[in-house]
């Protein structure tokens, strides 16, 4: 599971870093136009929070591995796929019905947060 961690987290953490970048350059002012700047900085931003949650959740698997933690990476890796992602369609097609498959990225984000908690908690 550490290595899946550190996969994914490098993986999204380097996506979110160049889909940042071509939304600044390349998309901005389009973003500007539709009115969406904002949330594609904010797919960015949370998507690089997943991936560097999903980092430190590798390392910390190098040290201590429990079943709580490797539920937390799936949920962190999931919601690191839907949230943002949903938040990038909704900027690419225009159509705000992704904005309610966001919620349930947020809900394993969350959820993932609640399980490495409760890891901590049972180490």
């Amino acid at each position: 599971m550490k290595k899946f961690s550190l996969f994914t987290g490098s993986l999204i953490s380097g996506l979110a870093i160049a889909i940042g970048a071509f939304g600044a350059h390349a998309w901005k002012d389009y973003l500007r136009e539709i009115n969406r700047l904002d949330t594609f900085e904010t797919a960015a931003q949370y998507q690089m929070y997943g991936g560097l949650t999903l980092l430190l959740l590798g390392v910390w698997q190098i040290q201590v591995s429990n079943r709580l933690l490797k539920s937390a990476g799936y949920l962190i890796f999931t919601g690191s796929l839907i949230f943002p992602g949903s938040l990038y369609l909704i900027c690419i097609t225009q159509n705000t019905f992704w904005g309610m498959i966001a919620p349930i990225g947020g809900l394993a984000y969350i959820t993932g947060f609640c399980f490495m908690a409760y890891g901590t908690l049972k180490q």
